[in-house]
């Protein structure tokens, strides 16, 4: 506190008795509207609960003593295509970085998920659901015939191991502590399943006239993760939540009938082995060609379709490293065809698309390839590179789905609908795959940043070909921010099924658009947001790792942001309210009043369009909320104001558009008080004080002696009559301005003063 303030403190404390009347505040008028805005709560203290930790950082990176496990797969599968049955041996290599002995381990059996008796079934409504089985009566669910574990020091014994199957998770008990940074065990499970039709919406199995796709996923036991954050996450699979994973490389081999064709996550490595001496061929042509190359042709896939000999079989071999899942497709079925990938390091990857002959077309899948090579290309070079050796798009029953290097979208989508699909489903490779984010928990984190990635993907694809019209905020005020509506920040499990698409998906995607176009800029938001890529490719962000990076790299304290639009539903509501003119004279400029009125704040972005038809773009930024409710402030016009608009462009999601607009005729405008009769030096005989009145940027400024200089406003309704609140004195003139009473409102003494 300085020194002459302090002093100035005491003196009023001690002669007009200042302290008692300084949380006073103007009173509200009956004219002037609800106002549910509170700057405490928006800019409230202590956003974040925790500091940062030796784990995580608080600028938002992976601490010095960030530490990750590790799961590493070999799997060997066969598929029944009769039966659709899928039996497999999952031998897994699980790594323990963590500074925690472990006696146990758990694993997610999502098939379980389709048994009757599941969770996830007894949580679909009457009314059904895109989750579980979708009504399809079968004997679903993980068949575990072995569970086989071999600790990895000297001995390598493998034995039998305990385990509790438990819904979608599986406990295996260990039959020695597994040891904490880097002790290892391998898991051996033999398990089978039958593959539902319609599984969640997630995989399937779609009848073709040429035979089934077989789309699989969530298909053999996967670890789940343990971390620095909740231990080991073991929330059940009940459908809406998808998944958490930890990383490490995939060694499969899928055993399928021989006029099978299968793709899957990462490199086929015996190509030569599997595929016709012709296809393979083109196999390899593709992945050196900019356009696409016909692999396997509707032609080729007709003449096999009837083929008699279905006793044999052939075994697809695929590698994928670094990755947190595998999946795969097999069909006789499927039109194959490829392109080359050109990356930003000068790598090349394959752009792979497998389809029914009721897919094909210019307008369907005949254009797959070119969408993916496009997406995969626009991504890479925007925020981070692709890191597998393939990218698969394949046409199955699903509405779109998303696994490393490869994607299931819908058979029947074409144009711009099969664009849009293949372009969010390839997206989720840079969220959740690369990211990777606790997708059961916090949906918005890999649903949300990647439709928002979407967007800028679509608007380059093409020279604009499917660009769309940027969304109206003041149509999707309502859908955004209705009182009924959770919040972003819940888990998709628990919120309503029909809320899904848009607090995962769309309104956190708008909250990025906003941020970047509105608040940080594009050059600050894209470098913040590449660089939390960057921190997190392969590792397990939370949320506070995504906040805490994006404020630290773009400079900025945003926990109103996050509050307002991520943490809590808040409604966003501004009024222009009313006008003044300088000296009431429009060549001295204009004096314009907005409020914020209800609990999110925002930047002010206003158009000001003048008598002779110009209009100037005003910004104000979020901090003039920051301690107040409404707010003044001049704008240097030399003529007078036609109309005002807020927020022109539609950008932000105002729920009560009719304060909007201030036009002439009919919005308010109000009087200049002229101060120059005020100005002068007073004195009183009552006490050795002298009080200066001065003029400064159209406000009446008061010194009193050894006091503080302040600021008065004009009392509403009383003549001549000033106010300061803080300093707790108001001021009364007489008509010639020569005198006035100034009132100590803490205990209403008067003392005269007169002009000198």
């Amino acid at each position: 506190m300085k020194r002459k303030f302090a002093k100035a403190l005491l003196l009023t404390a001690l002669f007009v008795g200042i302290y008692s009347v300084t949380a006073q505040q103007a009173p509200v008028t009956a004219g002037n509207p609800v106002n549910n805005y509170n700057y405490h709560d928006a800019f409230a203290p202590h956003f974040y609960t925790k500091n940062g930790t030796p784990t995580r950082s608080a600028s938002g990176q992976p601490g010095v003593e960030y530490w990750q496990n590790r799961a590493d797969y070999q799997i060997t599968a066969k598929l029944n295509a009769t039966t659709n049955e899928i039996v497999g041996t999952d031998e897994i290599t699980y790594t323990n970085n963590s500074p925690d002995k472990l006696s146990f381990v758990w694993l997610n059996l999502d098939q379980n998920l389709f048994k009757n008796d599941s969770r996830g079934n007894a949580v679909v409504p009457l009314t059904g659901s895109r989750n579980g089985a979708q009504g399809q009566i079968f004997d679903g669910g993980n068949k575990i015939k072995s569970v086989k574990v071999t600790l990895g020091d000297k001995k390598k014994t493998e034995a039998e191991a305990k385990y509790i199957i438990t819904d979608t998770r599986m406990q295996i008990f260990l039959p020695q502590e597994l040891a904490s940074k880097g002790g290892s065990v391998k898991i051996k499970i033999e398990f089978s399943f039958i593959a539902p039709f319609e599984g969640s919406d997630r995989m399937g199995v779609l009848e073709t006239k040429n035979g089934k796709i077989f789309t699989i996923a969530q298909w053999y036991p996967r670890m789940c993760v343990y971390d620095d954050v909740r231990g080991w996450n073991t929330a059940p699979y009940l459908g809406a939540s998808e998944f958490y994973l930890e990383y490490g490389d995939f060694d499969v081999k899928l055993t399928v009938p021989a006029n099978h064709y299968v793709v899957g996550s990462g490199e086929l490595l015996n190509g030569a082995e599997v595929l016709p001496a012709e296809q393979f061929k083109r196999y390899k042509e593709a992945s050196q060609s900019d356009k696409t190359v016909v692999i396997r042709s509707a032609e080729e896939v007709a003449a096999e379709a009837n083929a008699t000999n279905t006793n044999t079989e052939k075994t697809w071999h695929y590698q994928i490293k670094n990755a947190r899942d595998f999946s795969w497709a097999s069909s006789p079925a499927f039109i194959l065809d490829g392109a080359k990938i050109n990356l930003p390091s000068g790598k090349k990857a394959l752009a792979l698309s497998a389809y029914p002959v009721e897919s094909s077309g210019k307008d369907g899948y005949g254009r797959s390839t070119e969408y993916v090579k496009a997406s995969i290309e626009h991504y890479s070079k925007q925020w981070f590179e692709y890191p597998y050796p393939a990218a698969t798009n394949v046409a199955g029953n699903e509405g779109g789905m998303e696994y490393p290097g490869i994607v299931f979208c819908g058979w029947k989508s074409k144009g711009q609908d099969l664009w849009g699909v293949t372009d969010h489903e390839f997206g989720h490779i840079w969220f959740p795959m690369i990211v990777g984010s606790n997708e059961r928990l916090f949906g918005w984190m890999d649903e949300g940043f990647n439709t928002f990635i979407n967007l800028l993907s679509t608007e380059a694809f093409n020279n604009g070909e499917y660009k769309e019209k940027p969304t109206d905020l003041h149509e999707m005020a309502e859908p955004f921010t209705r009182p009924d509506l959770e919040t972003i920040m819940s888990s998709p499990d628990n919120m309503k099924e029909a809320n899904i698409g848009m607090l995962c998906y769309f309104k956190p995607s708008a909250g990025l658009i906003i941020l970047r176009e509105q608040i940080l800029g594009k050059e600050r938001f894209d470098t913040a947001f590449r660089t939390y890529i960057q921190r997190w490719a392969y590792k397990h962000p939370q949320p506070d790792d995504f906040f805490r990076s994006m404020e630290n790299i773009a400079g900025e304290d945003l926990s109103w942001f996050w509050r307002s639009w991520y943490v809590n539903n808040w409604r966003f509501d501004q009024s222009i309210n009313w006008i003044k003119y300088v000296k009431n004279d429009p060549a001295k400029g204009v004096i314009m009043n907005v409020s914020n009125l209800d609990k999110m704040p925002m930047p002010i972005v206003l158009d000001v369009k003048t008598k002779s038809g110009k209009v100037a773009r005003v910004k104000l930024p979020v901090e003039i909320w920051q301690r107040n409710n409404d707010w003044s402030f001049k704008h240097n016009s030399t003529e007078e104001i036609e109309s005002i608009t807020l927020d022109p462009d539609h950008a932000f999601p105002d729920n009560n558009v009719s304060n909007n607009v201030w036009t002439a005729g009919k919005g308010k405008v109000e009087k200049d008080i002229i101060l120059d009769g005020y100005l002068g030096l007073y004195s009183t005989k009552n006490a050795p004080l002298k009080i200066e009145l001065t003029e400064k940027n159209n406000v009446l400024n008061v010194e009193i002696t050894n006091f503080p200089k302040f600021t008065v406003e004009p009392v509403a309704g009383e003549k001549d009559t000033f106010i300061s609140n803080a300093a707790g004195l108001k001021f009364k003139f007489n008509e010639a301005k020569t005198a006035f009473d100034m009132t100590i409102l803490g205990n209403g003494q008067v003392i005269p003063f007169t002009k000198n």
